[in-house]
């Protein structure tokens, strides 16, 4: 039975990460995420029906349009992939429960957030704000409000120090407000001690990604998009954070 709902929930998740690439795709471009129909962003033909399967129509098409025979990105097959691995991992560790749907929820405001920031640099205040909101409904229902405002407020106040100290010592901004409203955001979510570690990871996996792009002479002006390493900083703090945290007390 877990091995059919985990599949079902794989399929689901599939067809949340299609939605999750219109968002990706139209949220910065201030597009409606709901209307016109999904379409080829070259050409502009609808995407019919058996076009539009979540991974599998990619695969088919071998990534390029029915149509005008123009390359898709592939993008759009990661995201789907990403958040079907996402919706059916969470189902194995959390089971039919209230973890799942905060989880997926949150794992929803990620993505979109990660993908976005990375093409420009840009996290949109609905997402960020909005995954506050989200977040802060969600506590109030799982009897942590306090424990997730002070989780927000002293999150987005830790990367609001770095991002002063950075500007003092490099003399440029060296973090956005966008990472810090998506501080919050986090912080919300997992808790204020789970956002140290959160944060270690993401710094971990920034310099190891600047690192290898300053060996590739690929890394303009020193820039790089935080947001996708707090994302999945973020998803992996949220699965093992307490863990890490009782066992270091417990040392």
């Amino acid at each position: 039975m877990t091995i059919y709902l985990g599949i079902i929930f794989f399929i689901f998740g599939a067809v949340f990460g299609s939605f999750l690439n219109v968002v990706i795709y139209r949220l910065p471009r201030g597009e409606s995420i709901i209307y016109p129909a999904s379409h080829c962003p070259t050409c502009g033909a609808k995407i019919l029906p058996g076009d539009n399967i979540p991974i599998l129509s990619y695969i088919i098409l071998k990534g390029r349009c029915r149509n005008c025979g123009a390359k898709i990105s592939p993008i759009y097959i990661i995201v789907e992939s990403i958040t079907a691995v996402i919706f059916a991992s969470g189902f194995l560790f959390y089971g039919l429960s209230f973890s799942l749907l905060e989880f997926i929820i949150f794992c929803l405001i990620l993505i979109p957030i990660a993908f976005i920031d990375w093409n420009t640099m840009l996290i949109p205040d609905s997402l960020s704000i909005g995954g506050t909101i989200v977040g802060l409904v969600f506590s109030i229902f799982g009897g942590k409000i306090v424990q997730s405002l002070m989780g927000g407020i002293i999150s987005g106040g830790i990367l609001l120090i770095f991002a002063v100290i950075g500007k003092w010592i490099f003399h440029k901004e060296a973090m956005g407000f966008g990472d810090i409203k998506m501080a919050v955001m986090l912080g919300v979510f997992v808790g204020w001690q789970e956002f140290i570690i959160l944060l270690v990871i993401a710094s971990f996996l920034g310099a190891i990604y600047g690192l290898i792009m300053e060996i590739r002479g690929k890394i303009e002006d020193s820039k790089i998009p935080f947001a996708p390493f707090l994302a999945i900083s973020g998803i992996i703090t949220y699965i093992i954070g307490r863990y890490i945290i009782n066992f270091y007390f417990g040392i």
